[in-house]
């Protein structure tokens, strides 16, 4: 087993939860957030436990679980992804800042336990200004000569934190500090009130230091979509699971009257395009898209809706569908 796969179960569960991107969320966690991160995603995950939706959330999580080695790490760790894990934050740095992404999970944990296990797979102790951690040999983040080595911070029974290693040794100081004045309203903190607080999870992305993971295809629906996103500012997300579906709601803002039309015209284009699709692979999912609702007001433009559980499967096959190209 690679040093850096004994925590990597986590950090994918974050990814597929976020992937799938206010006073919500843990209140000690948003605290640690660096007030010049460029995206910040929130997951309460405790909220799918009861859900049917957690099926397919979890889906990705059971995979890796199933794996020998990384069932054997969870084991020693004593740690439950499903179970352990109440809330997840996850924030991202601009492409020029040598801390990359910082992970921040709240739950029950054994820190004696998922110590030694890190420990038994090659983590190296490390002692920083702000507290205890461990450095992930054999990994590294971020790009040519801004590669850092992984890390992570148990941080106490309720808090761990990963990431690169300066993103993590960062949050420690913030921690013995204080926090770094996120969740007061500093730097993307300042947008929380645009997201419900009662919401399962959420998203705040800074539009101009934020790049796609990778190039969308340009003959794809959301190709115009990604394009004007160009010039918008910030984008907000939202999601409540209700039932066996989504309620979702994501907004784009710009102070150009010109974008906002151009998006509000993309929008609608990808919500027709669903439907032409629909039509002609699952007649019975167009009545749903038609409820999509498309707005704009002097801020920006929304898209919102519930989306049933037969359309979420349609997407999810359509997806993987695409990224198989």
């Amino acid at each position: 087993m690679r040093p850096t796969s004994a925590f990597a179960l986590p950090l994918a569960l974050a990814g597929t939860l976020v992937c799938s991107a206010v006073a919500a969320g843990p209140r000690d966690a948003l605290s640690l957030v660096p007030v010049d991160a460029t995206s910040v995603g929130f997951v309460r995950v405790a909220d799918l436990r009861t859900n049917p939706f957690q099926l397919r959330i979890f889906e990705e999580t059971d995979k890796l679980s199933a794996d020998g080695e990384a069932a054997r790490f969870l084991e020693e760790a004593g740690l439950n992804l499903r179970q352990d894990v109440d809330d997840i934050v996850v924030c991202a740095m601009s492409e020029s800042s040598p801390r990359g992404t910082l992970l921040l999970a709240e739950g029950r944990f054994d820190p004696k336990r998922l110590s030694a296990a890190v420990v038994k797979r090659g983590a190296e102790p490390r002692v920083a200004p702000g507290g205890n951690y461990f450095r992930l040999t054999g990994s590294s983040s971020g790009s040519g000569s801004d590669r850092h080595p992984g890390a992570v911070a148990f941080v106490d029974a309720r808090t761990v934190l990963a990431g690169s290693e300066p993103a993590v040794v960062s949050a420690l100081w913030a921690r013995a500090s204080g926090g770094t004045g996120f969740a007061s309203g500093q730097g993307l903190g300042r947008e929380l009130r645009r997201v419900d607080p009662a919401s399962t999870a959420w998203a705040l992305v800074d539009v101009a230091k934020w790049r796609p993971a990778r190039p969308i295809r340009s003959d794809s629906p959301a190709a115009g979509v990604v394009s004007t996103l160009k010039s918008v500012t910030l984008v907000t997300f939202q999601a409540t699971v209700q039932g066996d579906a989504l309620s979702l709601k994501a907004t784009g803002l710009s102070p150009d009257e010109e974008t906002r039309g151009l998006l509000e015209d993309a929008l609608r284009g990808l919500t027709a395009a669903w439907r032409l699709s629909a039509q002609e692979k699952s007649p019975e999912l167009v009545a749903a898209i038609r409820k999509i609702q498309v707005s704009r007001d002097d801020e920006g433009v929304t898209i919102s809706g519930t989306v049933p559980g037969e359309l979420l499967r349609s997407l999810s096959a359509e997806a993987h569908k695409q990224s198989g190209k």
